[in-house]
């Protein structure tokens, strides 16, 4: 299926977003090593978190996570203290997406897991049992996933456990993010370093949780704003909140250098918000920005910034290598069909000095990445007609994309 995208020249519109895909797969995680009977309130509804919600709930021998990877790393973690012997697999990417880091840290604590395939990568069979934790050294520099997988099972360890993380810690506001939901359920979990992390074997205890909408979803909606440059138009975003822990809730900075203000209407932080965009002439004659802490939010900037003719240096992208794709090569390959020559340097940062060359405006490849398709969608207000391929990848983290994209003005033709 590819889709034809034409952009309205302004918009004022009122979007529900998903709930937070980050917050709920590891809420879900936390409330089934509670025991807990009651399934928090406002779960994503994206493929990623389904995976997990009928994982948990049917308890199969073979699990299914297909290509979400966040679900790969915490039910691994989560099916290790867990009684029973599970097959865990997923898509053909996710089969060469790496797993070696979290397997190790779990072998060395007791954990008993073998690999079926290729050694370092799903499937893997896991034989769940009671582990004394203890001390543990894990990389910190490869994908905060596994320091979260870590970190959530680390209260019903009999011990607790000492995690030590090496090298450049990448991702720290996700990490963060883990260590607050675990507060949120009891257990007692801290930096005890900049790069140690302590928790007691406190356990967690089961209540009523409500996941917040998603900051990650809401970057769409600032880029086309930012695109659209129209101080006319307005986008309302309900149940985001200020003082969220969410990595990419910095969106909002990003984008008021690039000309979208935000306004949130209740600022007591005690229950969601709704925010309001409204775009503004921005003047910013360059970006230079290290995603390391939110990775998830480069191809957005990429693909803002070349259409809005900012040069950029985009660093601390070596964890995009090993995403749904390998985003470095796939941001050089589809930004050169909109006329656009983007480097790779040092394998982990993207540049654009404002070199072009000839458009092809071939149709947008989306490489099984659902944030490949979001972050060109936009695009379609700088470049008319833009068509993207495989549209319905949308379906990991956002299912509703394309819909709310119509209800804002957008015309979209399925071709």
């Amino acid at each position: 299926m590819t889709y034809k995208i034409t952009a309205p020249s302004r918009i004022d519109t009122t979007i529900k977003l998903p709930a937070s895909k980050s917050i709920s797969n590891r809420a879900l995680i936390i409330n089934a090593l509670a025991g807990a009977e009651i399934t928090p309130a406002n779960l994503s509804n994206c493929d990623d978190t389904e995976v997990m919600v009928r994982a948990l709930r049917d308890n199969p021998y073979e699990i299914d996570i297909k290509a979400a990877g966040t679900a790969m790393r915490f039910m691994t973690a989560y099916l290790a203290v867990t009684p029973g012997e599970h097959v865990i697999t997923g898509t053909e990417r996710m089969r060469h997406r790496p797993i070696k880091v979290l397997v190790d840290t779990l072998r060395y604590l007791g954990a008993d897991i073998e690999y079926i395939g290729e050694e370092g990568f799903p499937p893997l069979k896991i034989r769940g049992k009671t582990l004394e934790g203890g001390k543990a050294e894990m990389p910190g520099d490869v994908s905060s996933q596994y320091v979260s997988a870590m970190l959530m099972i680390a209260p019903v360890l009999s011990n607790g456990l000492e995690l030590h993380l090496t090298g450049n810690i990448i991702s720290r506001p996700y990490i963060d993010l883990t260590i607050h939901i675990m507060h949120d359920y009891g257990a007692r979990v801290e930096w005890t370093d900049v790069d140690t992390i302590v928790t007691e074997p406190s356990g967690y205890q089961g209540r009523d949780f409500v996941i917040e909408n998603d900051w990650s979803g809401a970057s769409y909606w600032y880029e086309t704003l930012a695109l659209l440059g129209d101080s006319e138009s307005k986008v309302y975003l309900p149940g985001l909140i200020d003082a969220s822990r969410q990595g990419d809730s910095g969106v909002r900075y990003l984008f008021s250098m690039l000309g979208v203000k935000t306004q949130f209407e209740d600022m007591t932080n005690i229950c969601p918000t709704t925010v309001t965009l409204k775009a503004m002439r921005s003047m910013l004659p360059r970006l230079d920005f290290d995603f390391s802490g939110q990775p998830d939010l480069a191809q957005t900037f990429v693909v803002t910034c070349a259409a809005m003719n900012i040069p950029f240096r985009f660093t601390g992208l070596a964890t995009l290598r090993i995403k749904e794709s390998d985003r470095i090569n796939a941001l050089k390959r589809e930004m050169s069909k909109l006329g656009f020559v983007i480097r790779e340097e040092n394998n982990s940062e993207l540049v654009w000095d404002g070199e072009r060359c000839t458009p092809t405006m071939d149709p947008i490849d989306t490489y099984e990445d659902h944030r490949m398709a979001m972050a060109f969608a936009p695009a379609a207000i700088k470049f008319p007609g833009l068509k993207i391929n495989a549209p319905e990848v949308v379906t990991k983290s956002y299912p509703a994309f394309w819909e709310d994209l119509r209800h804002a003005g957008f015309i979209i033709e399925e071709e």
